[in-house]
This record gives structure tokens, sequence and C-alpha cells, in this order.
């Protein structure tokens, strides 16, 4: 009932009011002035304080709407550029495929190169030991060669000719190792140019050709007649008449024939042993050939000079084949064929002991 009655509700507070004592409501009175006093300042501020927070709160809704905006823009733009990212990825992932793919061909090829390098290396240093081989093998028959030239026909620019092929050979080849056997063949080619020169192989070359000469060479009875030439008479019966008595005068004197002899003491020969001296002569002059090739200077002087006496002896000494060969012999028996000559055994046995060092190391 009192709640509905404002005025008995006031009545009841200043009936109590007047009950109070006089100071209680002195004070009262004084708190309820300075509360008075700063409800109104706090107020404002607290409305103020309001007004503060909510525009912060809209600032930030804002801000955080802006936030979320420029985030959506990002996070759209992220999965946009992690869409081309993965594209570019994965256009990456086969690149690289195709890059492993073609680094092992590459590889491949490397390998199968690398396997055709060592074959072609392998193929090279034996065809290099091969053609070393031949070399040497063609250098040593070379110099045997000209060994047996100078040992046997005491041809020394044979031998010569010989060493320097020889050195060609080797300084074509250009490896260092050929150094120390061309310093042997350079040394024996030096001793052979300041060797004497005796030409054995052109005496040899001619006395062959007076062994070839002698079947051609006339005696001094030579039997092989010769029959005069035939007149050619006038045609008709003059004319056979004059050719029947020229070749009865020819037959007559067939019967008997004169010749001049300029010595007295001329051989007479029937003609089979005129055959014999030709063979026997032809024997002398080889046996010389075979002393010079000997070095055998007493036997080769005197099988010269048998030949030059029965030459001289036997045989037509006007005509200019015997002429010719009895100069010659006298040339030949006064040439000196005693003379010493350097050898090259040396550069045989470089070769040689060069042959069997290589074969030793190869193995």
């Amino acid at each position: 009932m009192n709640e509905n009655n404002p005025s008995g509700a006031k009545s009841a507070a200043e009936t109590a009011a007047a009950a109070q004592p006089p100071e209680e409501t002195k004070a009262r009175g004084g708190r309820e002035s300075w509360v008075g006093a700063w409800r109104m300042p706090v107020t404002i501020a607290l409305a103020g304080a309001i007004a503060v927070v909510c525009w912060q709160w809209y600032d930030t809704r804002s801000q955080i709407g802006a936030i979320r905006e420029e985030l959506g823009q990002r996070l759209r733009a992220s999965d946009s550029a992690a869409g081309e990212s993965l594209v570019l990825a994965k256009q990456a992932q086969e690149s690289v495929r195709e890059a492993q793919a073609k680094l092992s061909v590459i590889e491949n090829k490397i390998a199968e190169s690398q396997s055709q390098q060592i074959a072609l290396e392998a193929l090279y240093q034996e065809l290099s030991r091969s053609r070393d081989e031949w070399a040497l093998a063609e250098i040593e028959q070379i110099l045997t060669v000209a060994s047996q030239q100078l040992q046997l026909a005491g041809n020394v620019q044979a031998a010569l000719l010989g060493l320097q092929t020889a050195e060609g050979r080797l300084a074509r080849s250009d490896r260092p190792q050929f150094i120390p056997l061309r310093r042997v063949l350079n040394r024996d080619i030096e001793r052979l140019k300041t060797a004497p020169n005796a030409d054995i192989a052109g005496m040899a070359l001619r006395l062959d050709n007076l062994i070839a000469g002698v079947d051609s060479l006339p005696l001094q009875f030579d039997e092989r007649a010769q029959s005069p030439p035939k007149p050619v008479g006038p045609q008709g019966a003059n004319g056979v008449w004059a050719r029947v008595l020229t070749e009865m005068w020819d037959e007559m004197k067939q019967l008997v024939r004169i010749r001049n002899v300029d010595r007295p003491d001329a051989a007479l020969l029937p003609p089979t042993q005129a055959y014999f001296l030709r063979e026997n002569l032809q024997l002398r002059l080889l046996n010389a050939r075979q002393a010079l090739l000997a070095r055998d200077p007493a036997r080769f002087r005197a099988d010269l000079e048998t030949a030059r006496t029965w030459m001289t002896r036997y045989y037509d000494t006007r005509a200019k084949g015997t002429a010719a060969a009895l100069t010659s012999l006298k040339q030949l028996s006064e040439n000196s064929i005693n003379v010493e000559l350097p050898t090259i055994a040396d550069s045989l046995a470089a070769v040689r002991n060069f042959k069997v060092t290589r074969e030793k190391a190869q193995r």
C-alpha cells in the first residue's frame, strides 16, 4: 500500500529524519551535497569514457574489417600464387626429370666415349709398339745388308747409304728412346765417311764385264773363215763365165792360206783347244774376282797376271776388244785392295740389344 503512495513514503522519511539527532542530520546533508556536487562531472566523465570506448570499439571493428578484407585479398593472392607455384613446381619437376633423363643419356655417352677412348689408346699403343717393332726389324735388316756389303764386297758407299737410311728412319720416328741408338749410328757414319775408298764393287763389275767378253775376243789364228764378197758380173754369157771363173779361183785359194805372223813363237791352237782356252781364261778371271772380294791381293794379282799372259800370247792384241781388255787388266792389277775398312758391328749390336731390352720390358 505504501509503494503506491509516494506521499506516504515521503512523510515516513521526513518522520525518520525528524526522529534522528541534529548532528547526524547535518552530516548526512553534507555528504549528499558533496555527492551531488561530484555526480555531474563523474557522469560526464563516464559518458565521455563510454563514448571513447564506443569510438575505439567502432574504430577497432573498422580496422579489423579492413584487416580482414586485406587478409582475404592476401589469402586469395597467396592462393593464386600458390597455384601458380604449384604449376611452376610441376613444370620444374618435369624439367628436372627431362634433365635427369638427358643427363643419364649424356653420362652413358660419356662412359661409351671413355671406353672407346681407352680402346683407341690401347690400339694406338699396340700400333705404336708394332710400328716401332717393324721399324727396328727393318733397320736391323738394312744394317745386316750394309754389314755384308762392307765385309764381303768392301762397298763403303753401300754401307754408308744403309746407315744413313736407318738413321733417317729413326729420326722420322722422333722418339726419345731412339736417341742413344741414333748416336751410335751417327758415330759409324762418321767413321765410314773418313774411311779409305777402295771401289771393290766397281772392280768386281769390271771383272764381270771382262768375263762376259772373253768369248767375243778374237784369237791370233782364228779358223773362222770369212767368205770374201762375190763380185757381180755383167749379165749374159760373158757374165756367167766370169762368175764360174771367180768361184773356181776362190776354191783354189781355200786350199792354201798364207798369213803374216808378227812373233815367231805365236801359239797355234786347233779349234777344240781354243774353246778350253776361253773357259780357262774365264776361270782365272773368276778366281781373281773371288780374291778381290776376299781381300787377297797376292792371289788377285797372280790371277790377273796369268790372264794377261794368256791373252797376250793366244789372242789378237791388234783387235780393239783385246786391247781394251788388256788395259783393264793392267789397271785392276795396279789398284790396291788391301785396305782395312771399319765395321758397323757397333750399330748392328746396338739395334739388337735395343730390341732385346724392349721385349723384356714389354713382358
